[in-house]
């Protein structure tokens, strides 16, 4: 497995302070307050089992806090407006009086990305690419938030109904690459925009292992990368494990990702992948200073 080169980026927030990727790998806790998340749904509904949550995601480890109100889970329903407002913004007012932490909010809708970030959230995770709500581009624009855009083939309604591409990664890196020039085009810094390829988002099992195996291809799109693999179908498809027993299989390819350049992995369980992720990092370390050292060696003879 060839270790790849990562450069180095920074991410204004809109609070103040900064992210620095590139050193090593961030890792963004997961946490969905919603009754039908495909993995974790309906255990952190309640307010304060959620509140208890995120506090436990940043004690193992997380570098950025990532809080939806509606899954995107595949054939799942949008959730009306004021439902998901009332189930994110309380969390992450809570969690903003005690910590300051990176908040990420997952969500596709304006109205509650605005919301979010007037309660003290710092980025927007728009699975849509800003392709669902025309506000959005706006309130990302305005905010100055860090932006990730993801691809998505259709809607999570229909989006594993029989997905098919004629070129895979050119296919990912196209569309990312006009949702990046849309972006721009309307008011958004480049510099804070980050890519998701979309694992799990309109693309079969042999697509997913496909993306993992070329990850290193969307560097040339010269962002930040995101890899949310976490407990996904395919990786129940080729283990046949549930949800839960998924962990394993998720630290692989989040290690695969992470050699190829990945800058974030996106996890449910942040202790059991704190460790993978160092480990991970180590080696990159030690990769590229034993090719410093061969390269001093060269210049010197």
């Amino acid at each position: 497995m060839a270790v790849c080169g990562r450069k180095s980026y920074c991410l204004k927030l809109p609070g103040g302070g900064s992210i620095a990727l590139g050193s090593r790998t961030a890792i963004m806790g997961i946490l969905n307050v919603t009754p039908d998340s495909f993995s974790d749904g309906g255990r952190f509904a309640d307010h304060e089992k959620a509140v208890g949550r995120a506090f436990e995601l940043i004690s193992n480890g997380a570098d950025i806090l990532d809080i939806g109100g509606e899954s995107t889970r595949p054939g799942s329903d949008p959730v009306a407006l004021e439902t998901e407002i009332e189930r994110v913004i309380p969390v992450i007012r809570a969690v903003r009086e005690k910590s300051a932490i990176p908040i990420s909010i997952d969500t596709n809708k304006a109205e509650v990305a605005i919301r979010a970030v007037e309660n003290g959230a710092d980025i927007i995770n728009d699975v849509s690419s800003l392709r669902f709500d025309p506000q959005m581009v706006e309130v990302a624009a305005g905010t100055g938030a860090p932006l990730i855009l993801m691809h998505m083939l259709g809607t999570p309604r229909t989006m594993q109904k029989h997905p098919v591409y004629s070129d895979l990664i050119a296919e990912i890196s196209d569309f990312l690459d006009e949702r990046i020039r849309f972006a721009t085009e309307h008011g958004v810094e480049r510099d804070q925009i980050v890519i998701d390829p979309g694992i799990g988002f309109g693309k079969t099992v042999k697509h997913n292992l496909a993306i993992i195996g070329q990850l290193e291809a969307f560097s040339s799109l010269d962002r930040p990368v995101l890899l949310g693999a976490s407990r996904k179908r395919f990786i129940g498809s080729v283990l046949g494990r549930i949800e839960d027993d998924r962990e394993l299989g998720t630290a692989v390819v989040n290690t695969f990702g992470i050699s190829a350049g990945a800058h974030i992995i996106r996890v449910h369980d942040v202790a059991f992948h704190h460790d993978a992720v160092r480990m991970a990092d180590a080696v990159r370390k030690a990769v590229f200073a034993a090719e410093d050292t061969e390269n001093a060696g060269r210049e010197e003879s």
